[in-house]
């Protein structure tokens, strides 16, 4: 605040009605400021939106990971696939449709056999390897065409 002045004759001495949207003016801004403040000092509310950021920022960083390893997995399983000579991509694929049949078959006996707490846990493993199965086959598929490979090139004649 300024130091009270003199009144000189040249100043107009503002009205009721001008001090009045003086005050008004000044109750505004006033308010706008404690807002402003109430809102840095709101920790809880701070807290929670750097928490809703940060959880999104993971959310996002996670999807580009996940995109990215499927994208080198795909990848590899394609350049294994073209490394690989066309009697072992046979005799991997023959394989894996004996594999197939001997899991469906043992799958059915276990089924069949195992008591209903044993069939609860299977039955959420196998929802879980079906939410994520195009990392499992890519990697299945890498693991057979590895073996393969060095099968091959310790008995290259069979």
């Amino acid at each position: 605040m300024t130091p009270d002045k003199p009144h000189s004759g040249d100043e107009k001495t503002p009205s009721p009605e001008e001090l009045r949207e003086q005050v008004e003016s000044t109750r505004q801004e006033l308010g706008t400021t404690v807002e402003a403040l109430a809102a840095r000092t709101d920790v809880k509310s701070r807290a929670h939106e750097k928490t809703t950021a940060v959880r999104q920022q993971v959310a996002h960083r996670t999807t580009q990971v996940r995109t990215q390893l499927r994208d080198r997995a795909t990848h590899a399983a394609h350049v294994m696939q073209d490394k690989t000579p066309e009697p072992v991509r046979a005799k991997a694929a023959a394989a894996s449709g004996q594999v197939r049949e001997k899991a469906a078959h043992a799958g059915q006996l276990a089924r069949e056999r195992a008591p209903e707490p044993v069939r609860a846990k299977a039955g959420q493993g196998v929802r879980a390897a079906r939410d994520n199965r195009t990392p499992l086959l890519v990697a299945a598929g890498v693991l057979i065409a590895v073996l393969s490979v060095r099968r091959f090139r310790k008995h290259p004649h069979r």
